[in-house]
């Protein structure tokens, strides 16, 4: 069965695990640290906090930021549950704003016509988290340009962009945003089975990432408490917050830095595939492929392809069942978070709020990309699609 996304393993992977499985440490040793200075070279940060997963990295950055009751932090409602609900972790205030229909990404004008309607009722919106849907880079410029004209913190969910170009530059992401975060699931551009990261050129930040990603754990004696700060007693350590257990295993760094060295090939074999299916479905009636702007070269997480069955003989669930017999499994990115039942019960959305993204959802299919999917299998989902869908 070919899936929509999947990890690419070879033995170099497997070799890096287990010269750390044969190591003195499993966890909290070397390759935790050597994974994090990879990251920071080739994404041009000064910090990286590697964690558990991805979630994890929305959590801390929330708390790092210092979100609480009473703040605003508005979001787009194409994205993982994760990246509203670390809003509400925090104990802040979730709200979304449509994305542009052309980019799949969050409106910039509708972030500002937002922030302006908060202005007028006496609030104040503290943050902003831009999604790189799909591997396509959100309009960075102008959302930094909205967060220090309104003074709001900047937080860039790059989970889905890993090794895309901004400007020609892949080093975007903390260039414009206060904190970037990364997730390495399975099927993300590269692996460490879970694991993510806290990315960000603010040493002030990533401090308080660390402790908290640690139980709240200090064990530096200048910031103790005052009748201990001249003990040295080398066992010693304080808490002085609540904390978390949010730590990377050393065999998944290991994982990571290996799979680190491969990214661009990666990101190549996901274009070359991506070419392949705009080839294939750009001139089709009742199609539409992702539609790239000039400042944008995408890394191709997903490949979301849009179908408008309203004018078709059948359904999407028909589609989906059909393109399963011939052995294809195909995914949905992503039900709008405003229409989830705790959202709707919890913050007041309705079904109509947002009717861009619902619409986007209602048409969306994400079509299988990943490095190790071979010709014969690309071939197999275009054709597979072209014998469904009337040409």
């Amino acid at each position: 069965m070919i899936s929509y996304g999947k990890q690419s393993i070879d033995q170099t992977d497997i070799d890096a695990v287990v010269e750390v499985l044969k190591s003195d440490w499993l966890t909290q040793g070397p390759a935790v640290e050597t994974f994090e200075n990879d990251l920071k070279s080739y994404f041009g940060t000064k910090y990286v906090c590697a964690v558990s997963n991805g979630t994890a990295a929305l959590h801390l950055a929330g708390l790092a930021l210092g979100w609480q009751p009473g703040d605003i932090v508005i979001t787009s409602p194409i994205t993982f549950l994760a990246t509203a609900n670390c809003i509400v972790y925090a104990g802040a205030t979730p709200d979304f704003v449509d994305i542009d229909p052309i980019t799949y990404t969050i409106d910039p004008n509708l972030v500002e016509e937002k922030v302006k309607f908060y202005q007028f009722k006496g609030k104040k919106v503290k943050a902003i988290i831009g999604i790189d849907y799909a591997g396509l880079p959100c309009d960075w410029k102008a959302l930094r340009e909205i967060a220090d004209k309104y003074d709001l913190q900047l937080v860039n969910d790059n989970c889905h962009a890993l090794g895309a170009s901004y400007f020609n530059n892949k080093q975007y992401a903390v260039k414009h945003a206060d904190l970037t975060i990364q997730s390495y699931h399975p099927v993300k551009h590269l692996t460490t089975g879970e694991g993510g990261a806290v990315l960000t050129n603010h040493s002030e930040l990533d401090e308080k990432i660390r402790r908290l990603r640690t139980h709240g754990m200090i064990k530096d004696n200048s910031k103790f408490s005052i009748q201990h700060q001249s003990l040295n007693e080398p066992w010693y350590y304080e808490m002085h917050e609540l904390g978390y257990n949010y730590r990377i295993t050393d065999f998944q760094c290991a994982l990571g830095s290996n799979q680190l060295k491969k990214l661009d090939i990666f990101v190549q074999k996901r274009r070359e595939i991506a070419v392949q299916y705009d080839n294939s479905f750009a001139n089709i009636v009742n199609l539409k492929i992702p539609k790239l702007q000039s400042a944008v070269e995408p890394s191709y997480h997903l490949y979301p392809l849009q179908i408008d069955f309203k004018k078709l003989p059948f359904s999407k669930v028909e589609l989906f069942e059909r393109m399963k017999k011939a052995g294809i499994n195909l995914q949905v990115h992503y039900i709008p978070i405003h229409l989830q039942p705790f959202y709707k019960k919890n913050y007041g959305f309705q079904q109509g709020d947002f009717p861009i993204s619902e619409r986007f959802y209602q048409n969306e299919l994400s079509l299988p990309i990943y490095p190790d999917l071979s010709d014969k299998n690309v071939s197999l989902v275009i054709d597979s699609i072209l014998e469904i869908i009337p040409t």
